[in-house]
């Protein structure tokens, strides 16, 4: 549960250094497509792209219309042997939409960068996303490349009982990180709220644990 929380914190942590960072790219770090998605969109998948979309069977919902906070989920194709992830960040058509995502164009001579709401169509026949091109900085256009892709990862676990409470934790954790963020002071950098919003993950964290945790005879033993 604890861990839940730090992921829904840190997910939120991060968009708002995206939401706070002045359009198109840019470079604190290098990103990968994987670690920026996991975290933007609070999805909890782990390992290379491709292999998401038989991950989230079971754990997550999974479809073929685009939704805010989605994940999109490429197939190897070419050089990207590896796939791709990008965060939906707005729905603009029903075959037009706006994706924040790391590592795609270079951008000053140099990859691992991150672009927001960049553009994505859906170019397939049918017009179920299964291909698509997508905004290439060095040519400020949609590239000419078609990819292929498995379809859209929502945010929405599959749920059980418990895990139905879990939720109601979690939303907490967002209500008190949202507390966190409107109490940094004025001016401070994207950077500095990030770190200071980390910072409070861990304190926020113990709360929710304690406030949502179910006495048992095995209270007493520690956590795995």
């Amino acid at each position: 549960m604890r861990q839940r929380t730090r992921a829904v914190l840190g997910s939120l942590a991060a968009a708002l250094l995206v939401t706070l960072t002045p359009g198109g790219a840019f470079a604190e770090s290098y990103w990968q497509c994987v670690p920026f998605a996991r975290l933007v969109s609070g999805i909890q998948i782990f390992g290379d792209a491709w292999t998401w979309w038989a991950q989230a069977a079971g754990k997550y919902e999974t479809g073929f219309t685009p939704k805010a906070g989605a994940v999109l989920c490429f197939k190897p194709n070419g050089k990207m042997r590896l796939g791709h992830v990008a965060v939906v960040s707005q729905v603009l058509t029903d075959r037009i939409v706006q994706v924040s995502h790391a590592n795609w164009s270079i951008i000053d001579g140099s990859r691992g960068q991150v672009e927001k709401n960049v553009t994505v169509v859906d170019v397939s026949p049918a017009g179920d996303w299964s291909q698509v091109k997508v905004w290439f900085d060095p040519t400020g256009n949609l590239g000419a490349t078609v990819y292929p892709t498995y379809g859209f990862i929502y945010q929405t676990p599959r749920q059980n009982g418990f895990q139905v409470a879990q939720n109601a934790a979690v939303a907490m954790a967002q209500n008190a990180a949202n507390q966190v963020f409107a109490a940094v002071r004025p001016g401070a950098s994207p950077m500095s709220i990030l770190g200071q919003a980390a910072d409070s993950t861990d304190r926020i964290a113990s709360l929710i644990q304690a406030a949502t945790s179910t006495p048992s005879k095995d209270a007493a033993k520690p956590a795995h």
